[in-house]
């Protein structure tokens, strides 16, 4: 009785053997494709001195920064923008009685290269002192 399914039981046999095989083939593996296109930099800190709060909650305004925000038609969302992505210039930063600026520079969301200059006023409260567009020289009076 068992001679009579031994062919059957090696046509099987023989159906696996092949299956795993070109399973088993290295052409056969499904190929991983990375399309993550994100660039992660590494963390570089600015050498800036203690006192300076990137993260500041609250932002106050100088009358000045004011009006040179409105003649470069810049606005806070940019300011906050600069804050947090841009670079210091330490040859401009200045220290006197009043304390000490940090002149930030980076280009805004709608193309402008710009310096905004920042004084810390507490540990989580940061003034905005004035506003410079580098690349373009607008007519306004500001005192």
């Amino acid at each position: 009785m068992f001679k009579k399914y031994v062919p059957y039981f090696v046509l099987l046999g023989a159906g696996f053997l092949l299956w795993f095989v070109k399973k088993h083939q290295a052409s056969s593996y499904p190929t991983i494709k990375n399309n993550n296109t994100a660039i992660i930099l590494p963390a570089v800190k600015d050498k800036i001195e203690e006192g300076f709060n990137r993260n500041a909650h609250t932002i106050i305004y100088s009358r000045h920064a004011h009006c040179r925000m409105d003649c470069r038609h810049i606005d806070a969302s940019e300011v906050k923008e600069i804050l947090v992505t841009g670079h210091v210039n330490h040859s401009k930063m200045q220290e006197d009685e009043r304390g000490k600026t940090y002149p930030l520079e980076g280009e805004t969301h709608d193309k402008q290269h710009v310096r905004i200059v920042f004084a810390p006023k507490g540990t989580d409260t940061l003034e905005v002192v004035t506003c410079i567009d580098l690349d373009t020289e607008w007519p306004c009076n500001c005192k």
